[in-house]
Order: structure tokens, then C-alpha cells, then sequence
């Protein structure tokens, strides 16, 4: 299955390569950055939310910007210098002391943010066609979750409060593993160009391309972006807060349980993946989005299931908080592949950058519009109000992803196109 999934161009699995180390670089840093701020850099819990909040809001900000760059310049040229400027930033977080230096060191990272995801995803669809690139997209997931799980198990071993520079050598740490894939694009001359039609056309040929209406006109993938809107409101922004609120304020678990259940998930992505990818092959990508909602529907009753129990049984509470976590993961198998697949399959050559950070910007609105609802909705009816939005709105999003199927082509929803009948012989 790992041979099948890898893409054919040498190119692409060096790519994947650099997601790898990249990612296990930022495992090292990704669970610890508001406890560093807190504990080690003594910021107040408010001013290091707003410092976090910041840095989502600088990358949303730059995201559409970061489109437009990346289709009139090349994803090489904008990808290889956001890598820097990431890698900058993250080496500087080690040397934060105070909250305008957090503020100045996040809006930087925000910045090198911006334009990675999109001109990553940009130049990897460059180099996989349509019948593989649904299998590349869901290595590059299952690989940058192997990598965060990797990193998060080296830090959470080495880290310690009361020794600063533990965080600080994680940042460094961290600082290098974006360079290694700079590094890997620098080797490779060939790669992220913008297409040859705009390279050796006129202003009259980029006009014609059209900019972000054009991309708004597309209306299979308008619902497609209001499908993510919906689903990861109420899906992937709700484990950063929802979920651990939930099940600590009203599960009434431990922390401790919180990262079992975090690790759980990275497991289930990781070990099933591939069997996922291979099973959606030929089979209808909406429908596989419709069944994400559905999943994400079922691990939110799980863990409303265990609000239920709660100190009735700590044992069934803590096992519902680690399956619900487990299950989510099992639907971030089926999504990760198919959102950027079907994006791309939409994309022109001379939009595909700008489609890819108007998907890249779902995450983006859905993380700030997911926190600050989580806090109001879980204090009502003691998280009942909560359990019952984040349901609705994921089987909401299966209904939208059902609506979009009329309006695709077989191609483009991932079905296999039916065996033409062969032709009676031309009698002579």
C-alpha cells in the first residue's frame, strides 16, 4: 500500500520528504507554545491567548495574498522564502522575553505561514496527476502526523519549566527542520514554476485568468468552501478547545487523559491511512465527505456520551474521551485526501495557487470562529448546548458535501469513468 501511495515522480517523494522532517520539527513545539509563554516567559494566560490569537489572525490575513503570489510568481519563489522566514521566526521564539517580543516574533511566524500550506499543496499537485494525487495528499497527511506525533513523544521527554533552555533548544530545533525542505526545493530547479501559458503570455492572458471573483464564480467549489466552513467550525476547531474544555470541565478527566486521547488520534491516522486511501479509490469523493460529517457527528456523541457518565465511572469517562479523539482521526483519514483533491481537480494551472489558499483560509476563518464560540456554547446546560451544535453542524456539512455531487463531473468526484462499449467493425 506505501509503494501505491507514493507518487510516480522522484520530484514529489522528495517533497514528502521535507513534509516529514518539517513536521517532526514542529511536534517539538506545537503542544508546548502556551505553556512556554506562561510558565517560562511569566506572560499572563489572557495576553498569551491574544499573542496565539495574533499569529492565526497575521496567517489569514496573508493567505489570500500569499495565492495571488504563488500563481503570478511560482510557488518556488514564494514557498522557499516563507520556509525562511518561518524558520526565522520559530529560532526566535527561544528568544522571547517579554510580550511585544512575542507579539513582533508571532507576527513573523504568521507571515512565513501564510503561504507555505497553499504553495506546498500547489506544487504537489503540480507534480501528480489526478489518478494519484488523492493517494499523494493523504502520505503528505498520514507523514505530517507520524512527524508531529514523533516530535510531540521527543519534547514531552526533554522539556522542563524549570529549565528554559530545554524550550529553547526545541525551537532551534524546530528552526532547522524548516529548512530542510527549503533546502530540498533548492535542489530541485525544475519545480514550482507558474505554468508556461502566463510565463510567455501577455497582460491580456493573466486578465483572462482572472483573479479571486473567478474563484468565487466556481460554484461546485463555493459549496466545496462552504462545505469546510461548516465542517470545520464545527469539526477540526473544536479538538484545540472544545474538546479538551469538554472533557475536562464536564467529563471531569484529567489532562493526562487529554493527551492520551491526542496520541490516540495520531495513531489512528497513522496506522490507517493507507488502508483508507486505498478503499477511496474509485469511489465518490463527495460522498466520502459526507461520511467525514457523519464520523465527526459520531465522536462528538461519544464524548457527549461520556459527559453523561462523567465521576459516575472514571474508567468509562476516560475511555470515551480517547475514542471520541480516535474516531475524529479515522475521519481525518478520508478528509485530508480528498479536500485538496477535489480542490485541485477544480483548480485551473494559472488559479491553482489561489484555490489552494481560499482552502487553506477555511481552517483559518474556522479557527478563530471555533474558539470563541466553544467557551459560551460548553457553560450552557453543562456542555449540552455544545454537544448539540458541533452534531448538527457536522451532519449539516454531509448534507452540503451530498448537494455538491450534481454539480461535479465524474472525473472531478473521483468516480471511475464507465468502459466505453467497443465499436461494431467498419464493414470493408
Amino acid at each position: 500500500m506505501l509503494r501505491r501511495a507514493l507518487p510516480a515522480r522522484p520530484e514529489a517523494r522528495r517533497l514528502l520528504i521535507g513534509t516529514l522532517f518539517s513536521a517532526v520539527g514542529r511536534g517539538l513545539t506545537l503542544p508546548f507554545l502556551f505553556i512556554y509563554l506562561t510558565d517560562v516567559r511569566g506572560l499572563t494566560d489572557t495576553r498569551a491567548g491574544l499573542v496565539i490569537g495574533w499569529f492565526g489572525a497575521v496567517t489569514l490575513v496573508l493567505s489570500p495574498l500569499a495565492g495571488t503570489l504563488i500563481d503570478r510568481f511560482g510557488a518556488r519563489r514564494v514557498v522557499v522564502p516563507s520556509l525562511v522566514v518561518e524558520a526565522i521566526g520559530t529560532g526566535s521564539l527561544a528568544l522571547v522575553d517579554s510580550t511585544a517580543s512575542a507579539f513582533a516574533v508571532m507576527t513573523l511566524v504568521g507571515v512565513g505561514s501564510s503561504a507555505i500550506w497553499a504553495g506546498q499543496n500547489t506544487i504537489l499537485a503540480s507534480l501528480t496527476g489526478d489518478g494519484e494525487r488523492q493517494r499523494v495528499f493523504g502520505l503528505n497527511f498520514a507523514l505530517l502526523n507520524l512527524g508531529i506525533g514523533t516530535g510531540g513523544l521527543i519534547s514531552g521527554a526533554v522539556v522542563d519549566v524549570a529549565r528554559p533552555t530545554t524550550f529553547q533548544a526545541v525551537y532551534l530545533l524546530d528552526a532547522v527542520s524548516y529548512l530542510i525542505p527549503a533546502l530540498i526545493l533548492l535542489t530541485l530547479p525544475h519545480v514550482g514554476h507558474r505554468p508556461a501559458v502566463l510565463s510567455v503570455g501577455t497582460a491580456d492572458v493573466e486578465r483572462r485568468a482572472g483573479g479571486y471573483l473567478t474563484v468565487l464564480r466556481d460554484r461546485p467549489f463555493r459549496r466545496l468552501v462552504i462545505f469546510g466552513l461548516v465542517l470545520t467550525t464545527c469539526g477540526y476547531a473544536q479538538i484545540e478547545v472544545g474538546f479538551a474544555a469538554y472533557s475536562v470541565r464536564v467529563v471531569e478527566v484529567t489532562p493526562r487523559v487529554v493527551a492520551w486521547a491526542l496520541a490516540a488520534n495520531t495513531v489512528m491516522i497513522v496506522l490507517s491511512q493507507l488502508l483508507v486511501i486505498r478503499r477511496l479509490e474509485g469511489r465518490s469523493r463527495t460522498g466520502a465527505l459526507a461520511v467525514v460529517g457523519a464520523v465527526f457527528a459520531c465522536a462528538w456523541l461519544v464524548l457527549g456520551a461520556a459527559g453523561v457518565v462523567g465521576g459516575g465511572s472514571a474508567l468509562l469517562a476516560a475511555l470515551g474521551v480517547v475514542a471520541c479523539s480516535a474516531i475524529f482521526g479515522f475521519g481525518e483519514t478520508m478528509l485530508s485526501p480528498v479536500m485538496p483533491a477535489l480542490t485541485n481537480a477544480l483548480a485551473t494551472d494559472e488559479l491553482r495557487g489561489r484555490y489552494n489558499a481560499m482552502s487553506s483560509m477555511i481552517f483559518g476563518i474556522s479557527g478563530v470562529v471555533g474558539p470563541v464560540t466553544a467557551g459560551p456554547l460548553i457553560g450552557a446546560a453543562n456542555g449540552r448546548v455544545w454537544v448539540a451544535v458541533v452534531v448538527g453542524g457536522c451532519l449539516a456539512a454531509s448534507v452540503l458535501a451530498l448537494t455538491l455531487r450534481p454539480l461535479l463531473t465524474a472525473t472531478q468526484d473521483g468516480r471511475l469513468a464507465p468502459t466505453p462499449e467497443p465499436q461494431p467493425a467498419p464493414v470493408v
